[in-house]
């Protein structure tokens, strides 16, 4: 070998290390700058937007109430003669609660049905006083139509004198007619006069009888047998009532809705509620609603009726109402941590593909309690990152980690 081609040898091997070196440092230098990379990711956790049924709810309590309830007053004063019910006794409709005794009542109505008879016999007298005048007329007014065509017929027959007596009389008796139908006139007068006495006490006659204005169950007793009641129309603080009646086959949950939510509430609305006395849940709808805030607490009563034929609800329970006042089936959502709030304005860190953090702004529609709805700014599928969002900044490459959130998003909708 010649020494030129040692040298040749010499500065290619030279050259081939050189070579072989520096790709192993690039290698290298390659492999630190991933490792690095991947050990710069931060840990998030991470949820996916699903959709959900999701509803606005307001929970608030209630108290059941009786459909009606109402005290029974007298409607004439009076002794009680007899109570016939007490507290818990079920009444029907227009049952018999209590008698009363008045009687100077009794007296009226007497005195009533004898002016009534006494009126009637006037009427007979009067009708048969008619009778002779009506006859007494006839007759002289027969005698003086012959009188007066026999004088017509022929001059000097008839003294004018006999004519004009007998015309006389023929007035008279007219006159005794109209008397005695005026006086049978006014006698049936006093009839109807005695008749609508008679009818007035009989009416409060009828009213010594106390009765049930619907069914129910009696739920206080005022008074007892020889208690003396006064009308209920009276003024007097002795009106006190017999008994209070509460209908309770029906029964109506009044809640008291807030000012902020008034607005919100509709006919048909559904309305879930927690009976705690009796661990029970029952479903109703808004039946009626009063359409005006109350002055001093600023609420709007509603109600919701409830059939209570078996009579396990009871009067003065406490409900919790949970009213749907917005809902949607199958909305795009995501958990409410996932959400900043600035104002009007709302944004998420969105998760793009490449594990990096991008901020988005969003519209938001209904919520619950622990999510809410996206109308804009977001797709299905789309990541959002939950927790502490003061740790992330946009642009930031994230780790996704795994939460029970995004398990259960993943699963489908609910």
């Amino acid at each position: 070998m010649t020494k030129k081609n040692i040298v040749i040898g010499a500065v290619a091997f030279v050259l081939l290390a050189f070579l072989a070196w520096h790709w192993t440092s690039r290698a290298s230098t390659e492999a630190d700058d991933q490792n690095g990379a991947t050990s710069a990711a931060v840990p998030a956790a991470v949820v996916p937007v699903v959709r959900k049924d999701i509803a606005n709810t307001l929970v608030i309590s209630g108290e059941f109430k009786p459909f009606q309830d109402v005290d029974v007053h007298a409607k004439v004063a009076g002794y009680i003669r007899k109570i016939f019910v007490d507290v818990g006794d079920h009444v029907r409709d227009g049952q018999t609660l209590a008698e009363l005794e008045i009687p100077e009542l009794t007296a009226q109505l007497s005195g009533a049905d004898a002016a009534v008879r006494a009126a009637s016999q006037q009427i007979r007298r009067a009708e048969g006083e008619v009778q002779r005048a009506q006859s007494t007329h006839a007759a002289t007014h027969a005698a003086y139509g012959r009188l007066k065509q026999a004088a017509d017929s022929r001059a000097g027959l008839v003294a004018q004198q006999e004519v004009d007596d007998s015309q006389a009389k023929d007035l008279g008796a007219e006159a005794q007619v109209a008397s005695a139908e005026a006086e049978l006139d006014a006698a049936k007068q006093q009839l109807e006069v005695a008749q609508a006495n008679q009818k007035q006490y009989a009416a409060m006659t009828g009213y010594t009888r106390i009765t049930a204005p619907f069914a129910g169950v009696v739920t206080k007793r005022y008074a007892d047998t020889g208690t003396l009641v006064a009308a209920g129309t009276s003024s007097s603080t002795q009106a006190i009532p017999v008994v209070r009646i509460a209908q309770i086959s029906k029964l109506r949950l009044v809640l008291e809705i807030p000012e902020s939510a008034a607005g919100q509430i509709r006919l048909g609305d559904a309305v879930g509620v927690h009976v705690e006395a009796l661990h029970r849940d029952i479903q109703g709808k808004v039946a009626r609603f009063a359409s005006s805030l109350d002055e001093q607490t600023r609420t709007m009563e509603t109600e919701i009726d409830f059939e209570n034929r078996d009579g396990q609800l009871l009067p003065g329970m406490y409900t919790e109402t949970n009213l749907v006042l917005q809902g949607k089936k199958n909305a795009l959502t995501v958990p409410l941590e996932a959400v900043a709030r600035n104002g009007s304005d709302a944004t998420v860190l969105a998760v793009n593909s490449g594990n990096l953090i991008e901020e988005k702004h969003v519209t938001l529609g209904i919520e619950d309690n622990a999510r809410v709805e996206i109308v804009a700014g977001l797709r299905e599928g789309d990541r959002v990152v939950i927790g502490n969002r003061s740790q992330f900044r946009a642009g930031e490459h994230i780790q996704p980690a795994a939460t029970e959130s995004s398990k259960s998003g993943s699963a489908g909708t609910k």
